[in-house]
């Protein structure tokens, strides 16, 4: 607790907490975006800093600072140590306790999704959490804090240059801005419109997401390729990039990235890689097989802030990405990155590269951590686990929990359900989808905190162990009418509605059949249970592939209810069925 009070009672800190050449001012500007935000009274401060500037100015705590955040973000730890899980009813307290959250209906939740977004990323390591609340203090010229950030990551990741992005995404974004309108003013205002101006980017189908939504929403049309045929006369005068996901640098493809540089280079095309996920080795394993432009994200397993990432490698095009990127005014103004998120970020790559962050002990301590739960959940019969070893020092080692369906009758879903209503909360890969009807589920350790994996594998024992034995097969009532035929739907989301239609075919209580959007074509599958229908379809747009599940009551020529649309949430339906 003495530490804890120590923390609350924190100085303000020295502006030499930047440590990147930039020089910290004193705002007297009205527009302070290039600056910083100035703040107009005691009041404006971050909390608790009124308090103690007025209390006392110079008062310095007799704690190491680092000391104080890393026992603080760990605190939670020692509520595990010797007293098991009893003790473990709610959240550990860290920093200063979830009430953060909760004091506006939020309620957090032990992660077990590692890096994905929607659930907060990461777990940022303490001292990245130091140097984002030291950089708050100061206002610095964004100009020169990401000139000056830039060189040290570029130093310290043996690379051309490098920029602090908002995200993985937008350094994607600001890549391709980079390649279309380079440091033209002109052109950077013209963008979306490529009217006139190189607006094609070459890209695999096989190396598509939705992630490159980040390349497409500057205008650019996507031009697709399979093989290396395909690639060789996909390039024109319009090509601006070529780019593609982390599978661009597998064995097994149609052709290999050395084939797709070497192709894109022929004709003056950069290449750009999307390897948010990654950890950014030295050397480079994309830059040096030819690749120019490498994002990553800072969220994931680098660990620095969530909503910050990089851009890695030409000195010119990183240049020029900066140019069409905040604060300055072009397309990728809104890809804001902060002073504090800056900072972060040079300090994860900092922790990363001088060998103050051991990333070897860290995979041992989670493999620990997984074998724990292994032999804690391996103790209901029917269960097994095992390790899944990374292939490479990019990625980290996860953990797969399975289980015999003919003794352990529930479903992934239903597991992922219950962890997610029970107390703590705990968020798993099998809770991401109710529907999830696998007798398996994955864990990923990045967000984990120091203790709670013990929770984890009390949790999932404890469900998997009240679980029914094996369920019987689901009986089915006859059908209430005759769905079949060509059927014409109405959603109505929350703002605006379309026209969508489907073929029914049913045999017995299965339902097959066709599905159209308006863009999207896929085939149908479901059931039908008297006069209630559920089927789903999914079809590709772009590099998403969107899903639509439709629950509702039949009668006659006649049909209602919802449509789950997945991460874009629900649309009410009503169809009827064509003559």
């Amino acid at each position: 607790m003495r530490i804890v009070e120590k923390l609350l009672s924190f100085r303000v800190p020295d502006p030499g907490d930047y440590r990147l050449g930039v020089h910290p001012q004193a705002v007297c500007t009205r527009d302070t975006m290039m600056n910083g935000p100035r703040p107009e009274t005691l009041s404006d401060l971050p909390p608790g800093a009124s308090k103690v500037m007025k209390k006392n100015r110079s008062a310095k705590s007799d704690l190491n600072r680092r000391d104080i955040f890393r026992a603080t973000a760990f605190a939670g730890a020692a509520g595990f140590v010797g007293g098991g899980v009893a003790g473990a009813a709610r959240l550990p307290v860290r920093g200063g306790g979830p009430d953060v959250y909760s004091a506006f209906g939020v309620k957090p939740f032990i992660n077990c999704t590692s890096t994905y977004t929607i659930n907060g990323g990461s777990a940022m390591l303490p001292e990245v959490i130091e140097a984002m609340s030291n950089a708050a203090f100061y206002p610095v010229n964004l100009d020169e804090l990401m000139e000056g950030a830039g060189k040290r990551i570029a130093e310290l990741l043996e690379v051309e240059a490098a920029m602090v992005s908002s995200g993985a995404a937008g350094a994607m974004t600001c890549a391709t801005l980079a390649c279309v309108a380079g440091g033209d003013p002109e052109k950077m205002q013209q963008l979306p419109d490529t009217t006139g101006i190189k607006g094609e980017v070459v890209v695999p189908r096989w190396s598509r997401s939705v992630y490159d939504h980040a390349v497409r929403s500057t205008g650019v049309k996507m031009i697709e390729v399979d093989t290396l045929k395909d690639l060789e006369e996909a390039f024109g005068k319009r090509t601006a990039m070529a780019t593609g996901q982390i599978n661009l640098a597998n064995d097994g493809n149609p052709f290999t990235l050395e084939q797709y540089v070497a192709m894109a280079h022929k004709h003056g095309v950069p290449v750009v890689m999307d390897v948010a996920d990654r950890l950014p080795l030295v050397p480079n394993p994309y830059i040096s097989r030819g690749v120019d432009l490498v994002a990553y994200s800072g969220g994931k397993i680098i660990r620095g802030p969530q909503t910050a990432g990089m851009l890695v490698g030409r000195k010119d095009l990183i240049a020029a990405a900066f140019a069409n990127s905040a604060p300055h005014h072009a397309f990728a103004r809104a890809m804001k990155v902060s002073k504090e998120e800056v900072a972060g970020m040079v300090k994860a790559v900092e922790l990363l590269r001088t060998g103050k962050r051991n990333r070897d002990a860290e995979d041992n301590e989670w493999r620990a951590w997984f074998r724990h739960i292994g032999e804690t959940v391996g103790k209901v019969n029917g269960v097994t686990s095992r390790i899944i070893e990374p292939k490479d020092k990019a990625y980290y080692p996860t953990m797969m929990i399975m289980w015999d369906p003919s003794k352990i009758g529930i479903s992934a879903g239903e597991v992922g359900k219950a962890l997610l209503e029970g107390e703590p909360r705990i968020m798993t890969h099998a809770g991401l989808a109710e529907s999830n009807d696998a007798s398996q589920m994955l864990l990923r350790p990045a967000a984990l905190w120091p203790g709670e994996y013990k929770v984890v594998a009390e949790r999932i024992h404890e469900i998997l162990s009240k679980a029914p034995g094996a369920r019987p097969k689901m009986q089915y009532a006859a059908p209430a009418s005759d769905v079949s035929g060509m059927w014409e739907a109405r959603l109505d989301f929350t703002v605006g509605h379309a026209r969508h239609t489907f073929y029914l075919d049913p045999k017995g209580n299965n339902l097959t059949g066709q599905y159209s959007g308006r863009l999207v074509k896929g085939a149908v599958k479901g059931h039908i249970d008297g006069d209630k229908v559920q089927f789903n379809s999914s079809g590709r747009i772009e590099g998403q592939t969107l899903h639509y599940t439709y629950k509702g009551t039949v009668e006659g020529n006649k049909m209602s209810g919802t449509v789950d649309l997945g991460e874009y949430g629900q649309a009410k339906f009503t169809a009827t069925r064509k003559a």
